[in-house]
């Protein structure tokens, strides 16, 4: 039945890829995707393609600038293949956090990144909780983005269901938080925070009732767990009975294991849109969901001309 489609994949999350490709009982496509000596990027597509429906999965996530250059020049190779149509999974989104003018001379790299996957010759964009709504908008394309809300709500019913509240650790989250609290039937609290710079941020005051609950702080992503982390702290202060996080996308770079183990944080439950770092999978306080169910659902409605709507809950 899916004998017109093609699944690809990078370096950036081969595990997610071949999830996927299992789920929709179709093999991972043959491609070699390495580097010249001088760290150029070198791609050859070791099948046919011309005429096929093509999915590339690709998370940009570290190495950021590598897995960028791997998409781009997999579309182009794709696209001078004759391939008919050319969709980018990318599971998470890079570069999108700078999706706005904030200081003067400051680049938009959302709307970069967007020109330069459109230029390469995409055809349709899927992607997953993406930073900032409006990216959509960056794009001349479809773009699907879905939300991971009920990978992490089958596995939040089973543990949060009692005296639970939601936690947004800043006003962007509201809404996010919102809609998952809804469906717990669990109250909503807010983090009122001040950032004095990337990846920095002081808890200023909370917005709502935690004492004596279980608490669970959710956001789109976790990078340094410095946000999370003085958002545990503050919500212990408040009397917090115990402090979990839930996030789609742990990027967890730098000194972001180091600051989870020691702190009160219970446990940190992510998805795989973003593969682990040996650090993150010793970690035993970390639990990893897949998206893989989710993301093959919609690569199989794209295929088939079917709606999309139905997952964007």
């Amino acid at each position: 039945m899916l004998e017109r489609i093609r699944i690809f994949s990078g370096n950036s999350n081969i595990n997610l890829a071949q999830k996927i490709c299992k789920n929709l009982g179709v093999p991972l496509g043959k491609a070699n995707v390495a580097t010249f000596s001088d760290g150029e990027t070198r791609v050859e597509i070791n099948e046919n393609v011309r005429g096929m429906d093509v999915f590339i999965i690709q998370s940009t996530c570290p190495p950021v600038n590598n897995n960028c250059m791997e998409l781009l020049i997999m579309i182009d190779a794709m696209k001078r293949a004759s391939a008919d149509r050319i969709t980018a999974v990318i599971p998470y989104y890079g570069y999108a956090r700078q999706d706005r003018k904030v200081a003067p001379r400051a680049p938009i790299t959302a709307k970069l990144i967007a020109d330069l996957i459109t230029t390469a010759g995409a055809n349709r964009v899927l992607s997953i909780d993406l930073h900032a709504g409006q990216i959509q908008g960056f794009f001349n394309i479809p773009v699907d983005n879905l939300f991971a809300t009920p990978v992490l709500l089958d596995y939040m019913r089973t543990k949060f269901m009692e005296n639970t509240v939601i936690v947004s650790p800043d006003t962007g989250g509201v809404e996010r938080a919102r809609a998952i609290g809804k469906r717990l039937d669990a109250n909503l609290a807010i983090i009122d925070k001040r950032r004095e710079g990337p990846n920095e941020s002081e808890v200023m005051n909370i917005i709502g009732d935690v004492k004596g609950k279980r608490v669970i702080i959710l956001d789109d992503m976790i990078d340094t767990a410095g946000t999370v982390v003085n958002a545990a702290t503050g919500l212990e202060k408040e009397g917090a009975k115990e402090v979990s996080v839930c996030c789609t996308h742990a990027v967890l770079s730098g000194p972001a294991i180091e600051r989870i183990e020691k702190s009160s944080i219970k446990e940190l439950i992510v998805t795989d849109t973003i593969p682990l770092h040996d650090g993150a999978t010793k970690c035993k306080r970390i639990k990893i969901l897949s998206v893989a169910g989710l993301l093959s659902e919609a690569v199989r409605r794209i295929y088939y001309n079917d709606s999309v709507s139905s997952l964007f809950v």
